[in-house]
């Protein structure tokens, strides 16, 4: 847990996805919902995409924001049930460096007041890959609603105490690209 408060807040740069098969940018009130609340917060929106339920894309998406050093959080809303066709957590999970597990257990802790036992049909869950913490949401406007307001907001709220993820993720390492360049360039000369 980051514990590093500044005393004042300090906005993040937020990158959203939505996953669905079948709603494109006029039917995406969830996506919507979040980027009103991101930018109400007071953060910047960094990008906003849909794409369908498809694992390889939907994790090369990710895979390119976490690379980027100008994104600090990411949301992902949809593809986390239980459908053949959801698969955000198989998607994203093998890029994270760590789960949050807490998130999921808040989420769904929060959730069951709200839908009773169906959330356990939930496969909310948060991780940190590379000092960008990701977190992914069911697909309703409703659970974007409790996701954000029980727990995102103050989550990457850097006067939240006694801890937030403000601190670790605006530590994000520059990567020295010029030396990768380098390195494979290298390498092909042998």
């Amino acid at each position: 847990m980051s514990s590093e408060l500044t005393g004042e807040f300090t906005p993040l740069n937020v990158a959203l996805l939505t996953v669905s098969d079948t709603r494109g940018p006029d039917q995406d009130t969830s996506g919507q919902f979040l980027e009103d609340s991101v930018i109400e917060s007071g953060h910047k929106l960094m990008a906003r995409r849909i794409l369908p339920d498809d694992v390889y894309l939907v994790r090369a998406l990710i895979a390119n924001w976490v690379a980027d050093q100008g994104i600090h959080a990411v949301i992902i809303t949809g593809g986390t049930g239980f459908s053949e066709r959801d698969s955000t957590p198989e998607a994203v999970a093998p890029l994270l460096d760590k789960e949050i597990e807490g998130f999921g257990e808040e989420f769904r802790r929060l959730s069951a007041s709200e839908i009773g036992s169906s959330t356990i049909q939930s496969r909310a869950f948060g991780g940190l890959a590379n000092h960008t913490v990701i977190f992914c949401l069911p697909g309703s406007t409703g659970a974007c609603r409790t996701g954000w307001n029980g727990i995102l907001n103050s989550q990457l709220d850097s006067r939240h105490a006694p801890c937030n993820f403000s601190g670790l993720v605006l530590r994000k390492p520059e990567l020295p690209y010029h030396r990768i360049y380098e390195t494979i360039g290298t390498r092909a000369e042998r």
